[in-house]
């Protein structure tokens, strides 16, 4: 029987957790809603001596992998897989970018180097972008207030369903090791994104302001100082993938 062993089960990889049980998976997972501790060195190399793939969600810590760290050791011949960012390709422009775009040079050094350690490893690394879904999305921003319209013309952001990172993560299970990037067909602004949940909610946006009048968090403000466009073709060739949501209206619709 297949056994999945996930390090953090946040919010995407608790719905690959789930839908790997549905398919008559074993699944055990670390974080806090997992029912296994990080900490407990015993209990988790026991698990990897009989786990047949291991995923991780944890982000990097310190300037380190710490499942790198204190357990990649002990993976043996277990299948790998890693939940990583497309922020590892840095600032392009605008311009799209595929697996073979250099990493590194970005705010997100950490993770890529995170991610190229994975990688050594045999790893598929699963580059994200922005992820959204149930309880998750920009209905979310506009219903409470938070959401942001910034005036930065020709800057725009990939992003993906939570669903169909699970897919691509499951089409990975028969897939080469490398390097995956997840991410919807149809860049755009985030200001599209707004437009059109307000738009589904009936209410109206919120007004376009500049960075400065929109007096964003340093984190906020990280996300708005790169642009670029996130290919996928890779994914569906060598994987079969597709995303059942290929752009933003068909995600916001079916969390509508």
């Amino acid at each position: 029987m297949s056994h999945m062993l996930i390090f953090g089960l946040g919010y995407t990889a608790s719905r690959l957790a789930a839908a790997l049980r549905e398919a008559e998976w074993t699944v055990d997972a670390t974080g806090s809603a997992g029912n296994v501790d990080f900490a407990d060195e015993a209990a988790v190399c026991r698990l990897l001596a009989e786990t047949t793939h291991v995923v991780s969600s944890v982000p990097p810590a310190e300037g380190t992998d710490p499942v790198l760290d204190r357990y990649g050791e002990y993976f043996g011949s277990a299948w790998l897989g890693y939940l990583s960012s497309t922020g590892v390709y840095g600032d392009a422009a605008g311009a799209w970018v595929d697996e073979s775009a250099s990493t590194g040079g970005g705010r997100r050094k950490d993770r890529a180097e995170c991610d190229a350690r994975w990688l050594a490893k045999g790893a598929r690394a699963f580059r994200l972008p922005g992820i959204y879904g149930p309880r998750r999305s920009a209905f979310e921003r506009v219903q409470s207030g938070k959401a942001n319209r910034i005036d930065l013309p020709g800057q725009v952001f990939s992003r993906v369903h939570v669903d169909d990172i699970v897919a691509g993560v499951i089409a990975g299970l028969d897939g080469p090791p490398g390097a995956y990037n997840l991410s919807d067909d149809l860049p755009c602004p985030q200001n599209t994104i707004i437009e059109e949940a307000s738009r589904l909610l009936g209410i109206a946006p919120p007004p376009l302001q500049t960075l400065e009048e929109a007096n964003l968090s340093e984190m906020a403000l990280g996300f708005y100082s790169e642009n670029r466009r996130v290919a996928n073709s890779k994914a569906k060739r060598v994987l079969g993938w597709q995303p059942q949501y290929p752009d933003y209206r068909a995600g916001l619709r079916s969390l509508l």
